[in-house]
C-alpha cells in the first residue's frame, strides 16, 4: 500500500517518521540517538520562519497564487512558523533588507540545522506540523 499522507503519530516512531521523511519527502533527515530528534542539514532545503501572524498572510498568498503542497513547521510558544523552500535563496548584501527582515522577524536558513516535528509526544509542544511534508515539492525560497 502506498501512503500519501503525513504517518499517523499513534502508529509510529521517530525512525518511521524519519524514513517517511526521507523516502517520500526528499528531505535528508537523521535521528539524534539522544533525544530522539528529527533534524536534517539545510543545504538542499532551506527555510523561512517568519511570525504567525504574518506567516499566515504569506500562506494565504501563496495558496491564491497555487503554490502547493506546502510545507509548514509551526512553533506554538514561539508563536513562529517555518516554511520548508527550495535552498536557491541568495545571501542579502544590502544592509537596509537585512534590518527590514530582522525588525519584522523574518529568519532565513540557508546554512545548519533544521529541527522537524517528531511522532514522540511533545509536551511543550515546541513544533507541530502546521501544513505537513507529503512530497518532495518545495517552493521558491524567492517568493
Amino acid at each position: 500500500m502506498i501512503q500519501t499522507g503525513a504517518p499517523r503519530a499513534w502508529t509510529e516512531s521517530p525512525r518511521s517518521r524519519c524514513q517517511f521523511y526521507r523516502s517520500v519527502c526528499s528531505l535528508p533527515t537523521v535521528i539524534d540517538p539522544e533525544t530522539g530528534r528529527i533534524t536534517m542539514r539545510a543545504g538542499f532545503v532551506g527555510t523561512v520562519m517568519m511570525p504567525t501572524e504574518l506567516a499566515q498572510q504569506v500562506k494565504t498568498s501563496l495558496d491564491l497564487r497555487g503554490v502547493a503542497p506546502l510545507s509548514i513547521v509551526g512553533h506554538p510558544r514561539a508563536e513562529m512558523w517555518t516554511f520548508l523552500v527550495r535552498a536557491d535563496i541568495r545571501p542579502i548584501g544590502d544592509p537596509a533588507e537585512v534590518a527590514r527582515l530582522w525588525k519584522a522577524r523574518v529568519v532565513v536558513i540557508r546554512d545548519g540545522d533544521i529541527a522537524l516535528p517528531s511522532p514522540v509526544a511533545d509536551p511543550l509542544m515546541v513544533r507541530t506540523w502546521v501544513s505537513p511534508a507529503t512530497s518532495a515539492f518545495r517552493p521558491s525560497g524567492l517568493w
